[in-house]
């Protein structure tokens, strides 16, 4: 991974990684950039299956990552800070593993060395998601399982 020291995940916090190291966290699964509704009774966040317009659906990387603010204002940039206070991260997530003290699951793209070992795994949104730009009503798109 061009300049990435080995395994630095695992000698770095969070807040100590270089831009590099900390972009390499992502696994590109995409759930994280699947839309999420609110039970207005419960707070509880239930996933959909319906994903940014952004997302490559195919790839499960945002196709436009450098200009993504531009086109979604709203698209949350992850900071050490966020990744402890957003609710709706997956539970698979690099970034909320590491910042708990846990490991990076087999199949992450670091320890494999394959960025496809996250769709052999089933954890990628590629192949099961519709644009956002398709979907209509976010309520016939609620999912019954956690991401």
């Amino acid at each position: 991974m061009g300049g990435l020291t080995d395994r630095f995940w695992e000698t770095r916090r969070l807040e100590e990684m270089s831009r590099a190291e900390w972009e390499a966290l992502c696994d590109g699964c995409g759930k994280c950039c699947l839309h999420k509704l609110e039970d207005e009774e419960t707070g509880e966040l239930v996933a959909t299956n319906v994903a940014c317009r952004l997302l490559d659906r195919r790839t499960g990387r945002c196709s436009d990552y450098r200009n993504r603010r531009a086109h979604i204002p709203d698209c949350v940039r992850l900071t050490p800070a966020k990744v402890r206070s957003i609710d709706w991260l997956p539970s698979t997530c690099a970034y909320r593993l590491l910042d708990r003290g846990e490991p990076l699951p087999q199949w992450h793209p670091l320890i494999t060395g394959d960025p496809e070992s996250v769709k052999r795994a089933g954890e990628s949104v590629s192949g099961w998601t519709v644009s956002e730009d398709d979907a209509g009503p976010l309520e016939h798109h609620m999912l019954d399982r956690e991401l």
